[in-house]
């Protein structure tokens, strides 16, 4: 089982941004963290190609995956990519919830990574 699910976009990178978020909102997500690799990485004098790291939540299962596992929120928020490749392309990833939950031997929080996997290809999907 791969742990993201990805779509090459035909969009710019800010586009793509944009739309991502447009698209965690539908879903019911807000974006809680955005973090510019690249500009990270610059400051430690690292060129790096554009990489975002949007931190997206869902409130209602974020509050369900605390209740059934205290210690979760050290796997949220879940994490989707949006990164230039190296042919100019970009390219939007989202983590898989199912692949990451495996670690938790916790059987109501598969039942609710299910549901944000589907909500979050959903969002990959319509891009």
């Amino acid at each position: 089982m791969s742990y993201h699910f990805s779509k090459i976009v035909e969009k710019s990178f800010n586009e793509t941004i944009d739309s991502v978020v447009q698209e965690l909102k539908k879903e019911g997500f807000g974006v809680l963290s955005n973090i510019d690799v690249q500009a990270a990485l610059k400051k430690h004098g690292v060129d790096f190609m554009q990489y975002r790291i949007l931190g997206a939540c869902n409130p209602h299962f974020a509050h369900q995956a605390l209740l059934a596992e205290p210690h979760i929120g050290t796997m949220l928020p879940c994490n989707v990519v949006v990164r230039e490749m190296e042919d100019g392309g970009v390219e939007a990833s989202a983590v898989d919830p199912l692949a990451s939950m495996r670690a938790v031997d916790n059987p109501a929080l598969q039942k609710i990574a299910a549901q944000i996997r589907e909500k979050l290809q959903r969002v990959i999907a319509s891009l």
